[in-house]
């Protein structure tokens, strides 16, 4: 089996190497690779890359993921997820290789009372949702497809939100975070491995995936601090007063992302809870502080 990862520079798609390579498959048997190696919005350029290398399986983790920058980009955005997407998927179909493409909770517009099923209506309120979706659109047209819908996502290789508390933390006792916006925190380390494990079945289709429980900004925040001894009290406020006290514009956020991941359980297996990935991401973060110190 030969697999190509697209956005090889990003949180997930450096892990899903790792977790190719820690199921012993050759190097030469991966091609990770960035923007810098295919431009997924050139199509020659996207059909060269792959009919070259004849992946089995395509991880396609390229994408624009800054949420609020988008909403003033439409058209570079489009081009990167839809087109871009459409490039890779029609070079997926031309020589039969499997498609796995990131989606996520931001393709719903977050009112509902309850659970998103795999099955329930999209309502995308971003151009990040929007083109997220249309993406969603492309890979279908692959039969052997899986598209995972995936949230408020943290790995080591990357900028997230543990990151940007952690250094908050170095110059603030006091912190506004979100509370009225619910989800679910995903580990790629955790996502690489249902990702592999999807990818040697033919269970095809959509899937919610994120780790196990749901919190807010606030509780992730929170327990970010408290896992990493930091004295940072979180006062907890709507997302309407945190526009106010910070001066910005920020793109629609859904309220609420709390998936039903029953499909996946049924298929594979559920990921570990999100706090017990903080914390085994804690001591991933204090092993590159380590490996840093000593180069």
């Amino acid at each position: 089996m030969k697999y190509l990862i697209t956005g090889y520079k990003g949180q997930l798609g450096y892990d899903i190497k790792r977790e190719l390579l820690k199921r012993n498959v050759k190097e030469s048997d991966i091609l990770a690779i960035d923007k810098e190696e295919m431009d997924i919005t050139n199509k020659e350029e996207v059909e060269r890359v792959v009919n070259e290398f004849k992946p089995d399986i395509i991880f396609h983790c390229a994408a624009w993921t800054a949420v609020d920058k988008a909403e003033s980009m439409e058209d570079v955005v489009f081009n990167i997820n839809v087109t871009g997407t459409k490039n890779v998927v029609d070079a997926s179909i031309a020589i039969g290789a499997t498609m796995v493409y990131m989606s996520t909770d931001y393709v719903f517009d977050g009112t509902k009372v309850g659970l998103y099923t795999e099955e329930d209506e999209v309502n995308p309120m971003s151009v990040y949702g929007k083109t997220k979706f249309l993406g969603e659109e492309e890979v279908r047209r692959n039969p052997k497809h899986f598209i995972s819908r995936i949230s408020w996502v943290f790995g080591i290789n990357g900028h997230n939100f543990v990151k940007t508390m952690l250094k908050l933390a170095e110059t603030h006792n006091k912190l506004n975070v979100v509370d009225d916006q619910i989800g679910s925190p995903t580990y790629t380390v955790d996502l690489a491995k249902v990702l592999v494990d999807m990818v040697r079945t033919n269970n095809y289709g959509t899937y919610n995936v994120t780790n196990q429980g749901y919190c807010s900004w606030a509780d992730f925040a929170d327990y970010i601090f408290k896992s990493n001894n930091k004295d940072v009290i979180v006062n907890r406020v709507t997302t309407e007063e945190y526009l106010k006290l910070t001066g910005t514009k920020q793109a629609y956020r859904p309220r609420n992302s709390k998936f039903d991941e029953s499909k996946l359980e049924e298929n594979f297996e559920l990921l570990p809870t999100w706090m017990d990935a903080i914390d085994r991401y804690n001591i991933e973060l204090e092993e590159e502080k380590k490996l840093i110190k000593k180069m």
